[in-house]
C-alpha cells in the first residue's frame, strides 16, 4: 500500500518540519489561518488552502505540568502563534513550572529520527526568569487587565 502521507497535508507539513519550518495553511476564501493541516478549511468547508511559513513567534495561552511516575515533570502548553493559529506543544530549556501564561516564545524544531517525525517545540524569549524578571515580562506582554483577575474591565 502506498504511503498516502507523502502527498497529504500532513505529509507537506512534515516536509516543512524537516527543513526547520513551522508551516500552516490559510483559507484564501476568508483569510483564516488553519492548523493542524487539513484538506478543507474547518469554518468554510473550502478546499482553497495555501501554505505559509510561520515566523515561529507566539505567546503561551495556557500551560500545565504533567507528572509521570519515575520521570521528570514536563509542561504541555497551548501556544497562540502571531499568525493567528493556536497549537499544542511544550516549552523547553526552562523548568516546567517556570512556563507562564503570556510568556513570549519562539519555535525550535526537534529533528526526529527513523521512528519519529520532526516536531515543533518552543523556547522562552523571556531573558530573566527570576521572580522579578517574570513579573516585569508578564506586565509588558499581556494587554491591560489581562492576568490580573480582570476581564473586559470587570472582575471574574
Amino acid at each position: 500500500m502506498p504511503d498516502l502521507t507523502k502527498n497529504s497535508p500532513l505529509g507537506v507539513y512534515y516536509e516543512h518540519c524537516k527543513k526547520g519550518e513551522l508551516a500552516y495553511q490559510v483559507c484564501t476564501d476568508d483569510g483564516a489561518a488553519v492548523f493542524f493541516p487539513r484538506v478543507v478549511a474547518p469554518k468554510t468547508g473550502s478546499a482553497n488552502l495555501e501554505w505559509r511559513i510561520s515566523k515561529g513567534l507566539g505567546t503561551v495561552h495556557a500551560t500545565t505540568v504533567v507528572y509521570y511516575k519515575n520521570e521528570p515533570p514536563l509542561n504541555v502548553a497551548l501556544i497562540d502563534l502571531d499568525e493567528g493559529f493556536r497549537m499544542m506543544s511544550r516549552v523547553e530549556e526552562i523548568e516546567p513550572m517556570q512556563v507562564k501564561i503570556g510568556m513570549r516564545v519562539k519555535v525550535k524544531m526537534h529533528p526526529g529520527d527513523e521512528k519519529l517525525q520532526p516536531y515543533p517545540v518552543f523556547v522562552s524569549l523571556t531573558p530573566d526568569l527570576s521572580p522579578k524578571g517574570r513579573e516585569e515580562a508578564r506586565a509588558s506582554l499581556l494587554p491591560s487587565g489581562e492576568g490580573s483577575g480582570m476581564r473586559d474591565g470587570r472582575t471574574k
